[in-house]
């Protein structure tokens, strides 16, 4: 018995491996990338304080942080064929985890941009900077170092949702277990073995995280002051 659990695990580690490769882990990227963009201006039309706008973007966060990931893929995949709006499961997956990161990320990057001081904005503006530029080269910068551990939080988040892309038929590395398990009837040693996958994915980002922090607390603890000071300067010297 423990010799034919062996040997499923081995035989199956690469086909739980493979989906994973070409889907799980573009799914992610891809996903988290676009939440981030969707994040970033979410963020900063709050911020901001752009009427109309503001109000979109306070009951876009509120609707997706108030409804299950999962009841969101449905509605995307096997809902709005009813409406006529047909999508293949992979993009359907990249559109629902998209959005989801996107409600959840723009309060962490909103949160980060109001705890940047306010004097950084004003001596921007004593420099002669525009608000375009004052958010991108001061507030920005310092708001990622800040960001930056939750929002790797969300990415890790992310990585164990993608397995939520099966209940909408998206091949990734959850579906193909199951597949195998439906086929071998050993879904207890399966399924572990497919957490242990993911855990090292996780752990995998974890320590990506934990290298990223270090640079951004190493490489770049005086960057801001340097760049006001140098335009401070060229604006005496004018």
């Amino acid at each position: 018995m423990t010799e034919r659990i062996v040997s499923i695990l081995l035989s199956s580690f690469w086909q739980i491996l493979l989906p994973g490769l070409i889907t799980t882990i573009p799914l992610t990227v891809l996903s988290f990338s676009i939440g981030l963009m969707i994040a970033l201006v979410t963020a900063i039309v709050q911020v901001a304080d752009i009427r109309g706008l503001k109000q979109v973007a306070r009951f876009y966060v509120w609707v997706i942080r108030g409804t299950p990931l999962l009841v969101q893929l449905y509605i995307i995949f096997y809902g709005l064929p009813g409406l006529g709006i047909l999508l293949d499961a992979f993009p359907a997956a990249v559109i629902a985890f998209s959005i989801n990161v996107g409600a959840y990320t723009s309060e962490t990057i909103r949160a980060a941009i109001l705890a940047v001081p306010a004097g950084q904005t004003e001596a921007g503006y004593c420099v002669g900077l525009n608000y375009v530029q004052i958010m991108r080269r001061i507030v920005l910068p310092q708001a990622l170092k800040i960001a930056f551990p939750s929002l790797f939080n969300s990415l890790i988040g992310l990585t164990k949702d993608t397995s939520l892309a099966a209940n909408i038929t998206v091949l990734e590395m959850f579906m193909a277990t199951q597949r195998i398990a439906a086929r071998t009837y050993e879904p207890f040693a399966l399924y572990c073995e497919v957490a242990v996958i993911y855990l090292m994915m996780c752990t995998i980002l974890t320590k990506l995280q934990k290298y990223g922090e270090y640079k951004l607390t190493h490489g770049r603890s005086h960057g801001n002051d340097r760049f006001l000071q140098k335009n401070s300067a060229g604006k005496a010297e004018v």
